[in-house]
């Protein structure tokens, strides 16, 4: 090393420098907190939300034949931890509008003659209706299905070959479960036929954008007011703190409004994505959605001085919105205790919303629950926002 570098690197200057920058940064407790905090979640949340793993998928049942026999295959759902049967049905149509309705994520459905031709030792074709809005999760539904149908099929060979054994006749063991009693699952897949996996991003990623981009430009905004120090001269002016408020949220409203029309007409010439709903209903959702991020953003800007911190500080929010939406993986997947968490997001009502409307055309009547707990939340974030912001202004 040369001299002269060797002692620049140690000068007792740079040294008091460094020293001096490190302990202001150490006073500066905001900034420590996100420096330190905001990662060690965010790691966490992705290590809990993205399971690729499913368990308790929402099972209903339709049991025309009411035997000992289907008694047995719907047992043999609940063993495993895939599936959880959430209750019986007394017709398939019954079946379709609790699907419908999002309270199941499938159904199964067993035919009057089940027992008869176990009987006979012919094969039963069953019926497995499976909501394919999550085209991944459909697929994984399918296959665990056939796989507990396949193992069910071999106990039921295993047993007639020790029958048959018993009463002394010759058995002769086969591969193929059809030359027995053998149940064949049908599977039906709805609202999602061709199981594209863009169509479940793309609805879920919609109200995702409109909440990041509502958070970021207000708060962009409002920061900068403070940063050029145009609220005092808003204050010297004979407009009161809500009518100031009110012209700063107004045309950030209007603004993101139209991202509503881009975003459904990017995914409809994109990804083809249907528009099976009421076109008016989604963009009300999408409206509320916009204020909530907007109340996002105007809180984010009264905890913030400086646009640096605030783009800091949405590094802590932005993750955990996106984790914990259901947006792009299904909330079914996450832990259980922190299921509950995931109410408190309006993004992962408005995936309901969005789902609903363009892929199952549901109306009101369905998504009167998810409606108004986006409605709550935007009407929570921007009145507490806006009366934190009003302390500022005084």
């Amino acid at each position: 090393m040369p001299k002269q570098l060797h002692h620049r690197l140690f000068d007792l200057r740079l040294w008091s420098l460094f020293i001096k920058e490190f302990h202001q940064i150490r006073r500066n407790r905001r900034l420590v907190i996100l420096l330190i905090i905001p990662p060690t979640l965010n790691i966490i949340l992705f290590g809990l939300a993205l399971n690729p793993t499913f368990e308790n998928l929402r099972l209903g049942i339709v049991d025309y034949s009411r035997s000992a026999e289907s008694r047995n295959l719907i047992s043999a759902f609940d063993e495993g931890r895939v599936f959880k049967t959430e209750g019986y049905y007394a017709s398939s149509d019954d079946l379709g509008e609790a699907i419908s309705r999002g309270e199941l994520d499938a159904g199964l459905v067993l035919p009057n003659d089940f027992a008869e031709k176990r009987a006979r030792r012919e094969t039963v074709d069953v019926q497995l209706l499976v909501d394919a809005v999550n085209a991944n999760t459909a697929t994984i539904a399918g296959g665990y299905a056939a796989r507990i149908i396949a193992s069910y099929n071999q106990k039921l060979a295993q047993a007639s070959a020790q029958s048959n054994a018993a009463s002394g006749a010759a058995v002769s063991m086969t591969t193929n479960p059809g030359a027995r009693a053998s149940v064949t699952p049908r599977l039906t897949l709805l609202y999602n036929p061709g199981l594209k996996s863009s169509w479940f991003i793309t609805t879920g990623m919609i109200g995702l954008l409109l909440v990041l981009q509502g958070s970021v430009v207000s708060s962009a905004a409002l920061v900068r007011e403070k940063e050029v120090g145009t609220i005092e001269q808003l204050l010297m002016t004979p407009a009161g703190n809500s009518e100031i408020i009110i012209a700063k949220v107004a045309p950030i409203f209007l603004l993101l409004s139209f991202d509503i029309a881009l975003a459904l007409l990017v995914a409809k010439l994109a990804f083809g994505v249907p528009v099976r709903g009421s076109l008016l209903l989604f963009f009300l959702s999408a409206s509320l959605c916009v204020l909530a991020g907007i109340g996002l953003g105007m809180m984010i800007a009264t905890f913030t001085r400086t646009q640096q911190q605030a783009q800091l500080m949405s590094f802590f929010t932005n993750p955990p919105l996106a984790l914990l939406s259901g947006a792009t993986t299904p909330i079914e997947a996450m832990p259980t205790w922190l299921q509950p968490i995931t109410e408190i997001n309006p993004v992962k009502h408005f995936a309901i919303i969005s789902r609903s409307i363009l892929l199952k055309g549901s109306g009101v009547d369905v998504l009167y629950p998810q409606l108004l707990a986006l409605a709550a939340i935007a009407f929570i974030m921007v009145a507490i926002s806006s009366w934190q912001f009003r302390k500022q202004l005084k």
